[in-house]
């Protein structure tokens, strides 16, 4: 690989990082002026409009329906972006966005048993010890609000939402391309919410609060950058680098960076015990991506699901 390819791939990875790291501050501002079923509804609406784009330009819209492969396609979509989104932003609306970035640190936990479970991958020692350490993050920056709060738990199990999409693509959907894997998430995400919200999601409270003007541009935002171009920009880095160091420089980073977002935008300052439980969480995670692959029967090795896990998550 030449210097400028690596040059352009640490570029990339920095750029995902900091996409990141604008998730939760963004999704804070968006859910405080609308309903959360019509912020994931929106948002996931515009980020499939651009996929549909991008795959037309592409030549691979048919990819989404041709083959057979359209029914776990539409699988993917309802649980990695439909059911996904549906939980992160009402439980974005319900908590900080500090809470927020790190209750989504949990997907490695998931990624674990879930790899353990179904793919026969049997996790390293160091995984395990790494697992204990960011989940002791959590417990210790969030405290008590796990009990007290619908959000946290909603935040909690989102990443369970991605992680068993994830099974999908593995198990039932090889040698898709990321493209198609993109788009369909955000294709057919975008229309089981709008299908849901026409039957009667638009009831439960009003759609938002203010000036749709004002909304509609953060909408974009979160749909197209920070979801769509965020994925984009993971796989260029990906296929510059390597996944391991990709991943080594990208998820450790957003939990820190989070902070400096979520000041910009919410004033948002993080108290002793978040900055510890943030540094616990951080390190954590930066060991368990730096772990040996685990062992194990699965044709399909653990760190392949690992970065569609982050794909999909849009960075």
């Amino acid at each position: 690989m030449s210097h400028q390819q690596e040059r352009i791939g640490l570029l990339c990875a920095a750029l995902c990082a900091i996409n990141g790291a604008f998730v939760p501050a963004v999704a804070k501002l968006t859910t405080g002026r609308g309903d959360p079923f019509f912020v994931a509804m929106a948002t996931t609406l515009f980020a499939g409009a651009f996929a549909l784009v991008m795959l037309t330009w592409r030549s691979e819209l048919g990819s989404l329906v041709r083959g057979g492969g359209g029914p776990r396609l539409f699988v993917v979509g309802t649980l990695g972006t439909a059911a996904a989104f549906l939980l992160f932003f009402w439980g974005a609306r319900r908590t900080s966005a500090i809470e927020t970035v790190l209750c989504l640190q949990t997907e490695p936990a998931y990624s674990l048993l879930l790899a353990w479970a179904f793919l026969g991958h049997r996790p390293t020692a160091r995984r395990v010890v790494a697992i204990g350490v960011l989940l002791a993050g959590i417990a210790l920056a969030v405290g008590g609000r796990v009990s007290a709060s619908a959000g946290v738990w909603a935040l909690l199990i989102t990443p369970l939402c991605w992680q068993v999409s994830h099974l999908v693509v593995l198990r039932g959907l090889p040698g898709v391309s990321p493209h198609v894997l993109t788009g369909a998430r955000y294709v057919y995400g975008g229309g089981v919410l709008a299908a849901l919200w026409v039957l009667g999601g638009w009831r439960s409270a009003p759609a938002y609060t203010g000036s749709l003007a004002e909304l509609l541009p953060l909408l974009a935002l979160q749909g197209v950058i920070l979801s769509y171009v965020g994925t984009l920009l993971w796989y260029q880095a990906i296929t510059r680098l390597d996944l391991a160091r990709s991943t080594a420089i990208v998820v450790p980073s957003i939990p820190l960076l989070s902070l400096g977002a979520s000041f910009l935008l919410l004033g948002e300052i993080p108290s002793a015990r978040q900055w510890a439980g943030l540094l616990l969480t951080a390190a954590g995670v930066f060991a368990f991506v730096t772990a040996p692959h685990a062992t194990g029967t699965a044709e399909v090795p653990i760190g392949q699901a690992a970065g569609e896990a982050l794909a999909a998550r849009g960075r």
